[in-house]
């Protein structure tokens, strides 16, 4: 067998962990097997090994829920994460796609701070410094702040939001939101003069930084935000 090739036994397994949906208290047998393809027999076979290892349990009813491994799993996920290994790279790509400078920006009371940045090579550029503190009700990126920290019924779907002359009269700026499983964690911005951010250049540039953003939530655990709304 090819070292390249997806072994059949671990793709079955997956496949059955990925049927199981949010707010089902539990699935049927018939309904697992209509998920994933698989035939009873087969899906059976997995569900012992599954909830031998607790990935699965299954309860009195007869019925099947996720079990408390992949609780575990998500702890040890979510602990590890660390932004310093995720966020510097897509700001640099943002850099290298645009030319203007990339930052990342979270709330801190009534204002938002500059967690990372990357500056534009540019010689006229939007001077932002890391730990840098700035308006939360001024700019993009204080919008989407304040935007996309509401309840998760009331937010609106993930979008670009553009300001031009709002923290500084010559700057501009696009922002998107970037989430974790549990929410709103800030906001991927890019900005620079505002005579480089015509309507063209804005146009090419909204839908670079939302897709940068969308990796970088589903990165953080969050992607479900941008395909559940």
């Amino acid at each position: 067998m090819n070292k390249s090739e997806p072994v059949s036994a671990v793709e079955r397994a997956l496949a059955i962990l990925n049927a199981f949906r949010p707010d089902e208290p539990y699935v049927s047998l018939h309904e697992l097997s209509l998920r994933t393809g698989l035939y009873k027999s087969t899906l059976l076979r997995q569900l012992v090994t599954l909830t031998q290892y607790h990935c699965v349990t299954r309860l009195d009813n007869g019925q099947y829920q996720l079990g408390a491994r992949v609780l575990n799993w998500a702890h040890v996920y979510t602990t590890s994460l660390n932004l310093d290994q995720h966020v510097p790279p897509a700001l640099d790509r943002l850099v290298s796609i645009t030319g203007e400078g990339a930052s990342f920006f979270t709330q801190d009371g009534d204002l938002r701070v500059c967690l990372y940045r990357a500056d534009s090579n540019k010689g006229i550029r939007d001077h932002v410094r890391q730990g840098e503190l700035l308006p939360l009700d001024k700019g993009a990126a204080g919008r989407i702040l304040l935007d996309y920290r509401k309840s998760l019924d009331q937010m609106p779907a993930p979008k670009v939001l553009f300001s031009i002359g709002e923290r500084e009269e010559e700057i501009a700026a696009l922002a998107a939101p970037v989430f974790t499983k549990d929410g709103l964690k800030g906001a991927l911005a890019i900005s620079g003069p505002a005579t480089r951010f015509l309507e063209e250049n804005v146009a090419q540039w909204k839908p670079v930084l939302l897709e940068a953003a969308q990796s970088l939530s589903h990165t953080l655990g969050g992607g479900h935000f941008f395909t559940s709304r």
